[in-house]
């Protein structure tokens, strides 16, 4: 699955539509860095666009931190596809970064 952080214009409009239990750091390694860091109401928030053109945000809600341990991320969207595709595109992040950890522990 292919995606891409997209511009504050691409999720208008967008709402609550489910959550992913995850890391911080699951969710850069799948996404990158957020694209809003320290925002209004959240402290760290992803923009993403796939590439059958749905969109997705995933954000934390009013903490007065980044939540690095594992936590019940919030996922916006326009319909239930974003969490579905947000969902598979850490999934597959996970087994990725698996394989590839496992590769460079077989070349030592």
């Amino acid at each position: 699955m292919k995606y891409k952080q997209c511009r504050a214009e691409s999720i208008n409009g967008t709402s609550l539509k489910g959550y992913i239990t995850t890391t911080y750091d699951d969710l850069c390694k799948a996404f990158g860095a957020p694209t809003i860091f320290v925002g209004d109401k959240t402290n760290a928030e992803w923009f993403i666009e796939f590439e059958d053109g749905s969109v997705a945000t995933v954000y934390d809600w009013k903490l007065d931190h980044v939540p690095l341990e594992t936590y019940r991320w919030h996922i916006g969207g326009f319909d239930a596809f974003a969490v579905a595709s947000v969902h598979n595109a850490v999934l597959e992040s996970k087994v990725s970064n698996f394989i590839q950890e496992r590769e460079n522990a077989l070349c030592y």
